[in-house]
């Protein structure tokens, strides 16, 4: 099957031109119209086509894949129906090449050497995988390689050299180059540097051939891109071709596009078919299995199995930068001198004290509080904010942006960029913006432009791959501060490293107030993990610590209504990075509910992951209801209305606390303050309310209650 991908670029090399290769979404616009879609590519002459495995979430994808990938999902799209459009494809005379192209989490759901098998029984000849790092490329090529399978690699505009060494070693059918920083989409003008780029790609190559994707549209780019490289690939355009065309005429408008493209004025057939001993690949056309790639780093991206940088080519480059500069500022004394002398304007050292009544309350361990809601702008998200804008100048940016759920790092954020006068973009869920209209009213009043997602489930999630989807277009200018322990490395690191402060504090503090002891348990609230790393980090190593997680148990984990990863979900890839996912059995990532914003996510930081897995860290779910309970004990019994991503873990902690000694003491994280969820409170009231016995309702005359 490989050496039929190879044919192509071949045959279409012997008509003088370049190969077409077109992509289209499984499933789309239904599934019905796939397999006549693909007959009319291939009738119209097509070279190779692009089945796209849909996926919730594809961040290196514009925003008509990203609707393709929705409407597919919507209409029932699976892994299964995949490879059996590809069987009835082939069943029905498409004879033209099948690549197999999306994202890594569907395929590790469903096996990866188990969907390889299954994928040359279905017919396909191979696959792209966008978010494959060259470490698990060089693994999944070998796999694909025993079955007879082409893996092709991409490449961007800024792959360094060793990484096109390597990948360009592990090619054995073509090697699919990306045009242009930035996600995919139809554009009115290719690149300048185009041939320079795809020259610098063939002293690599050697006789694999180049193809060139992201931006093509017309039959102009065509032959302009085809020039200089071996084959040219369409997706987007295409997908508003067949968007537009009437119900009954999709293949056909599918057939009239490449024709268009190819500049073809008859119907005479050009495909040849499959060859019958396609399979029998000679050996020497598989690379080494000894072919390695190793990154050296100076803080090692994976926390045991998590971690690590799955994520599109393109935006490898954006944090290979930030690496770099991230290690280089955390070695200079300089950059812990500017930072600290920040820390009167956040407020820190934040307090540590003993809540008497609520320790009265629980009649168990003494429960001590550290105060982060004391900081400037109400929660701990200034300090990693601060952090991230300082090194954004070292590394000559004048723009931020940053992704929020509950408001507080997006606030947080345009609070340090108004102090050092930069420019601030934050992206937030449509839902969030509904619920934390009185933060998106501090952004805005701090200078800071809000963008409202609208696309799946309008909420953190979906304001995190805005944002890096807008990242990897604007490099030059901007830096992303990203808000939690999470994404692909260096963030993990870099965020636990600048919140470290908070347990470092914790420690010094508690020490000081108890004779030199530490406290037998520390807990926190668990998101994404920017505030419960910032406090277990510095406590990892002090085994008689013992550290607790409390995350949004939403309607309850036996629901489909919360965003209890840890505590249901399973390993997989996500936002670049692997850890604990909520996902369904094909790999798509589940939506998510919380009574709290700030936790409304499906994935969790991949230490904090590793701490689950080897028992070092004991998570649980705390519901809505509960999380409003310990909103509630907090408010009334010390004078503190806490967040409700720390009512969580003032819950959690109250709970742990009734079954400990009296001699015995444990910490909270109060990780931010609660006036911007006052509405959210009242809103949900009504429903929670009875659940715990809390009613604020009153009558119209409130001097007659």
């Amino acid at each position: 099957m490989t050496t039929n991908l190879k044919h192509a670029f071949e045959k279409a090399k012997k008509q003088n031109r370049s190969a077409l290769i077109t992509f289209v979404t499984a499933g789309y616009p239904t599934i019905n119209d796939t397999v006549p879609i693909l007959q009319g590519l291939q009738a119209g002459g097509v070279d190779i086509i692009e089945l796209g495995i849909p996926f919730s979430d594809p961040i290196a994808d514009g925003p008509t894949i990203q609707a393709a990938n929705t409407k597919a999902l919507e209409n029932g799209v699976t892994i299964e129906v995949c490879l059996d459009i590809v069987r009835q494809a082939r069943a029905k005379g498409v004879s033209v090449p099948i690549v197999l192209m999306g994202y890594y989490n569907p395929i590790l759901a469903y096996g990866e050497q188990r969907m390889i098998e299954a994928t040359k029984v279905a017919g396909a000849n191979g696959y792209i995988i966008c978010d494959l790092p060259p470490e698990e490329a060089v693994k999944f090529r070998g796999y694909c390689a025993k079955q007879g399978l082409s893996y092709i690699p991409l490449v961007a505009p800024a792959t360094t050299d060793e990484r096109l060494d390597v990948l360009s070693k592990i090619s054995d059918s073509f090697i699919y180059v990306v045009s242009r920083m930035g996600t995919t989409g139809a554009q009115t003008k290719m690149s300048d540097t185009l041939p320079q780029l795809v020259k610098r790609v063939k002293s690599f190559a050697g006789s694999s051939p180049i193809a060139v994707g992201f931006g093509v549209s017309t039959r102009e780019h065509y032959l302009d891109v085809g020039a200089s490289s071996d084959g040219v690939v369409i997706g987007s355009k295409l997908i508003n071709v067949i968007d537009a065309a009437p119900e009954n005429l999709r293949a056909d408008a599918a057939k009239e596009f490449v024709r268009e493209i190819l500049g073809r004025t008859d119907d005479t057939a050009i495909t040849d078919s499959l060859s019958d001993n396609d399979n029998e690949i000679p050996y020497q056309e598989i690379a080494s299995e000894e072919t390695q790639f190793n990154e050296v780093h100076k803080c090692s991206p994976h926390f045991g199995q998590f971690g690590g940088q799955y994520v599109p080519e393109a935006l490898h480059t954006c944090l290979a930068e930030l690496e770099k500069g991230f290690d280089a500022a955390v070695a200079d004394p300089e950059f812990w001198k500017e930072f600290k002398s920040l820390y009167p304007y956040i407020g820190r050292p934040s307090s540590l004290h003993r809540a008497e009544r609520l320790t009265e309350y629980a009649g168990g361990a003494q429960i001590w509080l550290k105060r982060e809601d004391l900081n400037h702008t109400g929660s701990h998200k200034i300090n990693n904010a601060l952090a991230q804008v300082i090194l954004a100048r070292r590394l000559g940016k004048n723009r931020v942006i940053a992704e929020t759920g509950a408001g507080q790092h997006g606030v947080a954020t345009a609070t340090a960029a108004a102090k050092f006068g930069m420019k601030c973009t934050v992206f937030m869920g449509a839902e969030d913006v509904r619920r934390q209209a009185l933060n998106v009213f501090r952004m805005r009043i701090l200078g800071a432009s809000v963008v409202a997602v609208q696309e799946g489930t309008r909420t953190l999630r979906d304001a995190t791959s805005e944002a890096f989807r807008y990242w990897v277009s604007n490099l030059e200018t901007t830096h992303y501060v990203v808000g939690s322990a999470i994404g692909p490395h260096p963030y993990p690191t870099l965020v636990r490293t600048f919140q470290s402060i908070i347990g470092s504090e914790t420690k010094e503090q508690f020490k000081e107030q108890n004779d030199g002891k530490l406290p037998d348990a520390v807990c926190a609230c668990v998101g994404g993990g920017s505030n419960s790393t910032g406090m277990f980090s510095p406590f990892e190593k002090d085994e008689s610590v013992k550290l607790y997680g409390f995350e949004a148990g939403g309607d309850g984990i036996d629901t489909p209504f919360h965003s209890a990863t840890l505590t249901a979900g399973k390993p997989g890839v996500f936002h670049g990075v692997m850890t604990y996912v909520l996902q369904d059995s094909d790999g798509q990532i589940h939506d998510t509910h919380s009574v709290s914003a700030g936790l409304d996510y499906p994935g969790v930081g991949p230490e904090l992951a590793a701490w689950k897995a080897n028992g070092r860290a004991q998570f649980s779910a705390v519901t809505d209801a509960q999380a409003l309970e310990g909103f509630k004990i907090l408010s009334q019994l010390e004078g503190i209305i806490p967040a409700l991503e720390s009512s969580h873990a003032i819950y959690g902690a109250l709970q742990l606390a009734k079954t400990m000694s009296s001699d015995q003491s444990l910490v909270i994280n109060v990780s931010g303050r609660g006036d911007k969820d006052v509405q959210s409170v009242a809103e949900i009231l009504p429903k929670l309310g009875p659940q715990i016995g809390w009613d604020l309702r009153f009558s119209e005359d409130i001097t007659k209650e």
